[in-house]
């Protein structure tokens, strides 16, 4: 059997609704994925996707040939127009598995790695963090968070705290719960983000050592010995004082998702009474800040 994969091109608001008529036209699957190159990921009961911009693809049976499928489609959508669209005819396979495949165990430094929960961890031995894809705001795979893992895996973290700002899936502050950290703060602007943490802190046994918060929850004079701020360049900036607010003062906070172009704006906020270190990958940076004694 052959397949038809029409996808479509669609702002947040819309997936409810495209879902759905992708669904009455007798879509056999729905997918979602970032518009960009983000891993996939599948909706939990009640959750939308994060993302601004999503390709959203139904699968149908080719069989049924792709005027018959278009009709279904427009009349699906009526009294909408039917939005403009993508088509690819797929040969058969397990689709299960093919995406299962696109994610194996993720390596950061010798002793850590993050895994989906259908491998067996290539070295049981090692810090494991068990991630499966459907379920993150946040995989590892992109540039901005290895550059945080790899940083992590070099940590020695028993006893210390942390502060994941802009926590997604919670990778980072579970990351450090996990290697020997005593507690961790989880904060994300979206409610779903946290959600997300939160079944993945219960999924690696850290529950009772995060805490996760929207940013109007924080608790005042809330400090860390390690503050991550995996978030965009201008909302760094917005939040300098914040951030910095929150470092103990032998701590050190780690500014990730800044790009090459934006290395001398990030340095120029934040190096006033700091030591800027940096490092890099591909288009992306990570900024360690630490203050001068």
């Amino acid at each position: 059997m052959s397949w038809l994969k029409i996808s479509f091109a669609v702002k947040k608001d819309q997936l409810d609704i495209v879902s759905e008529q992708l669904e009455q036209a007798g879509a056999q699957a729905v997918t979602i994925e970032d518009a960009g190159d983000h891993p996939l990921f599948d909706l939990l009961d009640g959750e939308q996707p994060v993302w601004d911009s999503s390709l959203i693809t139904g699968l149908f049976n080719a069989e049924q040939g792709l005027d018959a499928v278009l009709a279904e489609l427009a009349n699906s959508f009526t009294p909408r127009t039917l939005p403009d669209y993508q088509v690819e005819t797929l040969a058969d396979q397990d689709w299960e598995r093919s995406w299962m495949d696109r994610f194996q165990p993720m390596q950061y430094g010798s002793k850590l790695w993050i895994c989906p929960t259908w491998c067996e961890p290539p070295d049981p031995d090692a810090t494991n963090i068990m991630l499966d894809p459907g379920l993150a705001f946040g995989s590892g795979s992109h540039e901005t968070t290895r550059l945080c893992m790899q940083w992590l895996s070099g940590q020695e973290l028993e006893g210390k705290s942390v502060i994941d700002y802009g926590c997604g899936s919670g990778i980072l502050a579970i990351t450090a719960l996990k290697m020997g950290a005593a507690h961790a703060l989880g904060v994300d602007i979206d409610p779903q983000a946290l959600q997300a943490s939160r079944q993945n802190a219960q999924l690696n046994l850290v529950s009772d050592s995060l805490q996760l918060e929207l940013p109007e929850n924080v608790p005042e004079q809330s400090e860390a010995d390690i503050i991550f701020a995996n978030i965009l360049a201008g909302t760094l900036i917005e939040l300098k004082s914040q951030l910095l607010g929150f470092r103990k003062p032998q701590g050190v906070l780690i500014l990730s998702g800044v790009l090459q172009s934006q290395k001398v704006l990030i340095i120029n906020e934040f190096e006033a009474g700091n030591i800027v270190q940096v490092v890099s990958e591909g288009d992306w940076l990570m900024m360690s800040v630490i203050a001068q004694q």
